[in-house]
C-alpha cells in the first residue's frame, strides 16, 4: 500500500521505509502545511498532523508523535519532547535538558502514537508503541538521534544505549517499531 507519512523529519521516514517492508512510504510534499502540534496527547498530535495530509492529498496518511516520557520528571517532556530546552532546542540541547533535570538510573519510555487516516471517510485507527528504559549517566554511541545517546532500553541486557544499536536492532525494540508493527499487522487485514 502507497502511505504518505505527514512529517518532515528524515530521520522519521528512513526508520517507517524499514518498519512497513512492503508497503511504499511517500514523505509528505513541500505545499502540504502541517497545523502546529497542540494537541495534549502524542495520538492528538499524530492526528493532526495526519488530517492535514489526507484533507491536503486526498490519499491514505500516517503520522506519528513521540517523544520520551520520564518518571522523575513527571512525564515530561512527553509531547515536548523536541522542544523541552525551548522552541529551537537542537537534540543535544533537549538531552542536556534532560541529564541535567533527571537522576541517572531512573526510569524513562519511548512513546509512539501512530495513527493512520483513510482518505475515504476520515476514519483515524490509531496504534500505539513503548520502549522502557533506564537515563544512562552521560550520552554514549553515534547512531540513533535524539534522547538515544542517553536512553539504555531494558530489552538490550548488556547496557548499550540506542545510539550504540544497529537499525535492526533498534527497530526491533524501538516504540516506532512496535506501533509499526501493530499497523502492519493491520493493514495486512485489509
Amino acid at each position: 500500500m502507497r502511505l504518505v507519512l505527514a512529517t518532515r523529519n528524515a530521520h522519521k521516514a528512513q526508520e517507517f521505509e524499514l518498519l512497513l517492508p512492503g508497503h511504499e512510504i511517500v514523505p509528505l510534499p513541500d505545499h502540504v502545511v502541517l497545523p502546529p502540534e497542540t494537541g495534549e496527547t502524542f495520538e492528538d498530535n499524530a492526528f493532526i498532523k495526519a488530517m492535514a495530509a489526507v484533507t491536503a492529498l486526498d490519499v491514505p496518511a500516517i503520522a506519528d508523535d513521540s517523544g520520551i516520557v520520564s518518571e522523575a520528571l513527571g512525564g515530561r517532556p512527553g509531547v515536548y519532547s523536541a522542544r523541552f530546552a525551548g522552541p529551537d532546542a537542537t537534540d543535544a540541547e533537549n538531552l542536556a535538558k534532560l541529564l541535567a533535570e533527571a537522576p541517572a538510573g531512573s526510569a524513562l519510555a519511548y512513546v509512539c502514537a501512530l495513527v493512520y487516516v483513510d482518505p475515504s471517510d476520515g476514519t483515524a485507527i490509531p496504534f500505539e508503541g513503548r520502549c522502557t528504559g533506564v537515563l544512562d549517566d552521560r550520552p554514549r554511541g553515534d547512531g540513533g538521534f535524539g534522547y538515544d545517546p542517553a536512553f539504555r532500553p531494558d530489552d538490550i541486557a548488556d547496557g548499550r544505549t540506542m545510539a550504540e544499536l544497529t537499525p535492526e536492532e533498534k527497530a526491533a525494540i524501538s516504540h516506532r517499531g512496535r506501533a509499526a508493527r501493530e499497523l502492519g499487522a493491520w493493514l495486512a487485514t485489509r
